[in-house]
């Protein structure tokens, strides 16, 4: 099977804002970041699974009119939960519990929110779910979070190795499994 992991356009968001789960817009070059990724897309996609939130949504609507296929929304593919620090700015979110979070982020929950394990195991169960579909290329529209818990999980590494991959927005990332 051949997954085609789309990351998501740029958002409309300021920078240094922590903003995860939160369902924020995208920037006024969507169009133009659009037809870069159509361009760049394999013509015989079967299906593209797409996290709910706009900024993915919107992108995999846009991949569907060309290819012509199916979309399913998945909850599990959305970006790690931030809780209590979404839409916060980084700098003013409460320094002893950030600190906290990131010597430690594999385990330590973000508060009222989720530790990356807890994300790492929502894309496994989505993983092992579409591993037992019919189709043999998908499309996945998600995020930075996600694609970072796929390469730890579909390339074998550490979360910690995995953490140091940084996709751009738009990227297309190839895995075969």
């Amino acid at each position: 099977m051949e997954i085609y992991v789309i990351r998501h356009t740029t958002p409309d968001v300021a920078k240094g804002v922590c903003y995860g789960h939160s369902d924020i817009p995208v920037t006024h070059a969507f169009e133009e970041e659009v037809r870069s990724i159509l361009s760049k897309i394999p013509q015989h996609i079967q299906i593209i699974y797409t996290s709910p939130l706009e900024r993915c949504a919107r992108l995999a609507a846009a991949i569907a009119a060309q290819s012509n296929v199916h979309i399913i929304t998945d909850d599990r593919l959305k970006e790690l939960n931030f809780g209590d620090w979404e839409m916060q700015r980084w700098d003013t979110i409460e320094q002893t519990a950030l600190m906290r979070w990131m010597d430690n982020y594999e385990e330590e929950c973000c508060p009222n929110g989720e530790s990356y394990l807890q994300l790492v195991s929502r894309v496994k169960n989505f993983l092992e779910a579409i591993a037992t579909s019919d189709h043999q290329t998908i499309a996945v529209v998600t995020h930075g979070g996600v694609i970072k818990s796929m390469k730890a999980l579909i390339d074998k590494i550490s979360l910690k190795d995995a953490m140091a991959y940084q996709s751009a927005y738009g990227e297309i990332i190839r895995f075969q499994v």
